[in-house]
């Protein structure tokens, strides 16, 4: 069983990973895992765990149904419950990953303040 599993989550991330247009070592990337390991639970040779299941998940934009064979496979990456918006070109972008950092290091009432200027900077 611990086979037909690893090889249905393999699939699954294989063609979740083609839909998003994205590599192995993107993929493996986002999820925090060395590409060569990343590769082997695609190829159905282990399973990853579940705390990496579900950074596969967000990653791929697909829920853990869909990547262990529980529901079938969806078209789109929209139709996954784990996924908000289709990301734009920019989420992944240096500019990007920076705005991210130095929002994490801002407390709560910062964050709150950096989101009603975003809004606003956004609505014009």
């Amino acid at each position: 069983m611990e086979k037909k599993l690893a090889t249905t989550v393999g699939e699954a991330a294989r063609l979740a990973r083609m839909r998003a247009g994205l590599t192995q070592a993107d993929v493996a990337a986002r999820v925090a895992v060395a590409p060569e390991v990343y590769g082997r639970m695609e190829r159905g040779k282990m399973l990853p765990s579940v705390p990496t299941l579900l950074r596969l998940c967000l990653a791929l934009r697909s829920n853990p149904d869909e990547l262990m064979g529980i529901t079938p496979r969806r078209g789109g990456p929209g139709e996954s419950p784990w996924a908000e918006d289709v990301p734009s070109e920019l989420d992944d972008t240096p500019e990007m990953r920076r705005l991210l950092r130095s929002l994490r290091r801002l407390k709560r009432q910062q964050i709150k303040l950096m989101h009603l200027v975003a809004t606003a900077i956004v609505t014009r």
